[in-house]
């Protein structure tokens, strides 16, 4: 979200809310209806305030325009539920979580000590990646040489096949396979 739609967001919470206020209070008694009348009045025909008032409501209607119709994130933007939505000059592309996943499994594939990948994805509301990889090892493997050729492989594969940054790959190690399940 770009500053101006926040701002835009705070400005038009803050008319809600004080008008949500000021409609409590006249309705509990605590204030009067004249005395709302005679502020609303007077900034609609005094000389000096009808002129700024009329200012303000010119930059509200451009503002609330502009957060309506126009999208001011062009980019990328994100589905949390579907996947990551890349917009470009030519169109969509909507990565899903599967696709993700897909591409770090097939690199876990790659590893002769990796076994049984299981990998999650998670994603944030400003499109940050984070993938979850859970795997059994193979005895002669060399845990903390694996993983982090893993984290740094995952990584570039993503960003090379998807153009996206990953945030972090964290590996979990879950078993070590029994010596049965080693490769013939």
């Amino acid at each position: 979200m770009k500053i101006l739609d926040k701002i835009g967001l705070v400005v038009f919470s803050t008319i809600i809310l004080l008008v949500g206020v000021v409609a409590i209070l006249t309705i509990i008694g605590w204030m009067e209806l004249e005395l709302i009348i005679g502020a609303i009045e007077f900034v609609i025909t005094g000389e000096i305030a009808s002129k700024i008032t009329l200012g303000v409501s010119i930059v509200l209607i451009l503002l609330a325009i502009k957060c309506i119709f126009l999208n001011s994130d062009t980019k990328s933007t994100s589905n949390g539920k579907d996947g990551i939505l890349l917009e470009n000059d030519n169109g969509k592309l909507l990565v899903s979580r599967d696709t993700i996943e897909s591409l770090s499994n097939a690199v876990v594939k790659n590893y002769e000590t990796a076994q049984n990948v299981m990998t999650k994805v998670e994603l944030d509301n400003e499109s940050n990646v984070s993938i979850f990889i859970t795997l059994f090892v193979y005895p002669d493997a060399i845990i903390k040489d694996l993983t982090i050729s893993l984290q740094k492989d995952i990584k570039e594969t993503i960003k090379k096949s998807l153009d996206l940054e990953v945030k972090d790959v964290n590996v979990r190690i879950k078993n070590i396979a029994s010596k049965k399940e080693v490769r013939e």
